[in-house]
């Protein structure tokens, strides 16, 4: 009975020692497997939103396949002539849903409107392709109201007085000596302050009479102004 007893417990030991070495192989594997890196496409330096990227402002980095997840891009061709939705920073995995390949096009349910200069009253210095701002309107009579019950507008292109595109940083030696995402991202809107010439707006078609219809009688113009939302989310 003991010669029984004694087997039985030199079994269940065996098993449970196996069970132990089989527990300690698979948590090996699982960190190797987490060590593991795989290339993903990350910013070489801090992208603002509504910026066509091309391919030396991107690169392939390597990240742990445990940190990796599947909005991660993996390839170059996938990100070149996409469009940023919002600010990349620098060294950070590109995700799908920031870029989109047509974002500055209107909706189906839009079109693109250039903004006639004798229904503008002012236009915020530094907006750019891409931002979204709040339109305005202001009465001879003095009344002034918000158009479009509190929407904001997207802009499809600018143009300064020099009939230069506005969709870049103009003096990228100020850019290159700002630190950190968001100073970099102020910085770009202190470059574009240069006069604004002609604006483009994507609008719906009653967006747009509506425009027309308050700013043709010459009893109305126009105030457009930056919104802060293109900054915080690009969008």
């Amino acid at each position: 009975m003991n010669r029984r007893r004694s087997l039985l417990i030199a079994v269940v030991a065996a098993a449970m020692a196996a069970m132990l070495v089989y527990g300690v192989y698979v948590l090996q594997v699982n960190q190797v497997e987490m060590q593991q890196t795989i290339p993903v496409v990350v910013p070489k330096d801090f992208i603002r939103a509504g910026v066509l990227i091309r391919e030396d402002m991107v690169e392939l980095r390597p990240v742990q396949k445990g940190s990796y997840t599947s909005g991660m891009l993996t390839s170059l061709s996938e990100i070149i002539g996409q469009e940023t939705l919002i600010p990349l920073g620098t060294k950070e995995p590109i995700l799908k849903w920031k870029v989109n390949r047509y974002h500055m096009l209107p909706s189906a349910q839009q079109a693109t409107f250039q903004i006639p200069k004798e229904y503008l009253l002012s236009v915020s210095n530094g907006i750019r392709a891409g931002d979204r701002v709040r339109v305005y309107v202001s009465g001879t009579d003095g009344s002034s109201r918000r158009l479009f019950e509190e929407k904001e507008i997207k802009v499809a292109s600018v143009k300064s007085s020099a009939n230069v595109e506005v969709d870049n940083p103009k003096n990228p030696n100020l850019i290159s000596k700002v630190e950190g995402d968001k100073e970099k991202m102020y910085a770009s809107r202190l470059e574009a302050n240069g006069a604004i010439d002609q604006i483009n707006l994507n609008l719906t078609e009653n967006e747009w009479l509506e425009i027309d219809r308050l700013c043709s009688a010459k009893k109305a113009k126009l105030v457009i102004a930056f919104s802060s939302s293109s900054i915080l989310t690009g969008e």
